[in-house]
């Protein structure tokens, strides 16, 4: 019987699925609403055919040599996969799957959601009221700006970056200015977008930037004290991508010194914590890590997690392997 071990509690869903098949399946429950730590993960890998990890836990070689010589996949809760040291999986011949297109949707209205809530100064409106400083209405009380019909620059064109420009375009009106790694013609006829290959060129232009890289050494920092400059002082930023993509003591400074007017972040540079500064900030929206955190996706990324793990031991190449 193979034996599965699941780093942390997941959808009734996904487990579903491994236990129908017959497999052995142990969950760290101790993990609910933390990472599993690293002797957890060494302790419940030993003997286990498959990993079912998730972005919150650093699948190193050690953690994988404590599997072997069962181990035979990797399994990661998560588009990204920056938490697993692939050089090591590919050394010892272990397969890992991530669990893309399933939470494209909900990450791009998670993305709208920062936007529109920090354009109308929807959380500062909430303290607001809930503090009982709301007395009357005035024609200048918490001004915000409308977002349809500005400019939206989209830095990483992947599902989500291009699900987010549809929402753009066709739901306010927006104009949408795009960078990647690639230019997409298809992408720009179907919404009149235009491609900038330099970053620095397109944020000057923008109104709202949103962010949809992954985290490579190319992308660390990113958006840095130089780059933060670049926008407009009344431009926002937004990040559903990866926390290091943007230098938060440099967005504190942008944020405190007008450099732009706000931001809306879902990701941080060291998750779980997050930069003191920040807090302190009004012109700023802070959610912890939940743009796909809906039920129906949640349970979507477990069912495909498994069904990676599935594949794979049963001699099948998993549809979501990461090269």
């Amino acid at each position: 019987m193979a034996k599965i071990f699941i780093t942390r509690p997941i959808p009734e869903s996904g487990i579903n699925l491994l236990r129908d098949k017959g497999y052995e399946v142990l969950i760290n429950e101790k993990a609910y609403d933390r990472p599993a730590d690293k002797d957890e993960i060494l302790n419940g890998i030993k003997g286990a055919d498959a990993l079912f990890c998730t972005l919150t836990e650093k699948i190193d070689a050690e953690i994988m040599d404590a599997g072997l010589p069962t181990l035979k996949i990797i399994a990661n809760l998560a588009v990204g996969f920056d938490n697993i040291d692939l050089e090591a999986a590919k050394q010892r011949n272990l397969m890992v799957t991530n669990t893309p297109g399933v939470l494209t949707d909900t990450v791009a209205e998670h993305t709208f959601t920062l936007m529109l809530a920090v354009s109308h100064r929807i959380a500062e409106a909430d303290k607001f009221t809930r503090a009982g400083m709301y007395h009357a209405w005035g024609p200048m009380l918490l001004l915000g700006t409308n977002l349809s019909g500005k400019t939206l620059g989209v830095v990483g064109l992947g599902r989500i970056g291009s699900r987010v420009a549809y929402h753009a375009v066709k739901g306010f009106g927006m104009k949408v200015l795009y960078t990647d790694v690639k230019k997409d013609e298809n992408f720009e006829r179907e919404f009149s977008a235009q491609f900038f290959e330099n970053l620095d060129d397109l944020l000057p232009r923008c109104d709202y930037v949103s962010l949809h890289v992954p985290l490579l050494e190319s992308t660390r920092h990113l958006m840095d004290e130089r780059r933060l400059k670049l926008m407009k002082n009344s431009a926002y930023l937004i990040n559903t991508s990866r926390g290091p993509v943007i230098d938060e003591k440099a967005l504190v400074l942008s944020l405190s010194k007008g450099w732009i007017r706000g931001a809306a972040i879902d990701v941080f540079e060291n998750e779980p914590k997050v930069e003191p500064e920040l807090l302190k900030l009004n012109n700023i929206i802070l959610t912890p890590h939940i743009a796909s955190a809906t039920e129906e996706t949640r349970s979507a990324m477990a069912e495909l997690a498994a069904k990676n793990i599935i594949e794979a031991l049963e001699g099948r190449v998993p549809p979501n392997l990461v090269k």
